[in-house]
């Protein structure tokens, strides 16, 4: 029988996870109690906007009867696949960035993705140059120079 590592690398554990509960007809809430985990994570860990820690890996292992090691496993192929290709992290480096800069929002669940206009515009207006060098990492310097010609234009106005 072929492993899970084999079968799905690359893929992120959360396809996975969410494929072995639909099988078993288990719902993600009571599943994520059962092993004392918070609903949220395990919803954030299916849409793959989360990661899979080893301990957690290691949980779910034991309750779906999974062979020890193979989400954990699939979790370290694609981090080794989304390091190959070089994609960027799902946040900014905070490090450079202050989260002073976001006072009146959760930083930790914030959307970067979403609300990348917002983010922009708010660190070039009262970032300073490392913070607005590290936004166009992140963002690329085609979407920063996007959302900054918007606002020039709407300004004009």
């Amino acid at each position: 029988m072929i492993s899970y590592a084999e079968k799905y690398k690359g893929i992120h554990p959360g396809l996975i996870l969410e494929r072995e509960l639909k099988k078993k007809s288990l719902k993600q809430r009571p599943f994520a109690l059962s092993i004392n985990e918070h609903p949220q994570t395990i919803n954030a860990i299916v849409k793959g906007r989360r990661d899979l820690p080893i301990a957690m890996a290691l949980k779910i292992e034991e309750e779906l009867g999974l062979e020890e090691g193979s989400l954990a496993m699939l979790q370290t192929f694609y981090d080794i696949q989304r390091e190959k290709k070089g994609k960027p992290s799902q946040t900014p480096d905070f490090s450079i960035l202050r989260k002073s800069l976001f006072w009146d929002t959760d930083i930790d669940n914030l959307n970067w993705d979403r609300h990348y206009k917002a983010v922009i515009r708010r660190v070039f207006e009262r970032g300073n140059k490392a913070e607005q060098k590290e936004l166009i990492r992140f963002y690329g310097v085609d979407k920063v120079t996007s959302v900054i010609r918007s606002l020039n234009r709407i300004e004009k106005y």
